[in-house]
């Protein structure tokens, strides 16, 4: 339990890379986004606190020196951009073979069942934007979108518009938080249930209304036997 709450405790995982802080952020990003076990890494609490340990006095809080805002709203984009491409690429390239795996720790048909559902119900722009704000969803609709064929050229450019919307977002609300709350620090892994939280909310809805449809549906057929 301890070795899972230092898993989702950005502070943790920050204080890990020490010096290195900034960079470290860029490949959980990268990892979340674009590689299949990157799924359990605190993606949006990671953006928002690197947004609030950008700013000094937060950062000292922590005994780390201040993350860098300008490389961070630069380099997070990218890295998050190049993360769902590859991912895009692989679903592309390799097909269903890719997902062709039992279940175990970390990985799950039922994740893909999710970003697959996602897919369906937004259609491909919506649900690669959208998706950025969804965890599990958004590591694995990226290589879904690629299976089910979506145009590499169309994707990029969604992809784009949801990297920047995720990514600016969350950071900018992290630094105005952290300049603005005295001790934030102590904040923070709290924070990061609510915003797990906040972001499942919506995919747990959908989920539950299909399945009361589908549920109901059957009860209609049986009834008519």
């Amino acid at each position: 339990m301890d070795v899972l709450l230092d898993l989702l405790d950005p502070k943790w995982w920050l204080t890990m890379f020490g010096a290195f802080a900034t960079i470290g952020v860029l490949l959980i990003i990268f990892a979340e986004t674009g590689l299949l076990f990157g799924f359990f890494l605190p993606g949006d609490s990671m953006l928002v606190a690197a947004g609030i340990f950008a700013v000094p006095a937060a950062a000292a809080s922590l005994g780390i020196s201040p993350l860098s805002l300008p490389v961070l709203l630069i380099g997070a984009p990218l890295a998050a951009i190049a993360g769902a491409q590859l991912g895009h690429f692989l679903g592309a390239k390799f097909g269903r073979k890719l997902f062709d795996r039992p279940d175990s720790r970390l990985f799950k048909q039922e994740h893909v069942q999710k970003a697959e559902y996602y897919f369906e119900k937004f259609g491909p722009a919506k649900a690669v934007v959208l998706a950025r704000f969804v965890p599990i969803v958004r590591t694995f609709l990226n290589p879904v979108a690629g299976v089910l064929g979506m145009d590499a050229r169309r994707f990029f450019l969604w992809n784009v518009v949801g990297g920047l919307l995720w990514i600016e977002s969350l950071l900018l609300f992290g630094y105005f938080v952290g300049a603005a709350v005295e001790n934030i620090d102590r904040y923070i892994l709290p924070g990061v249930f609510v915003i797990v939280l906040l972001s499942i909310m919506p995919i747990v809805r959908e989920v539950i209304k299909n399945r009361k449809s589908r549920s109901e549906e059957h009860t209609s057929e049986l009834q008519s036997l």
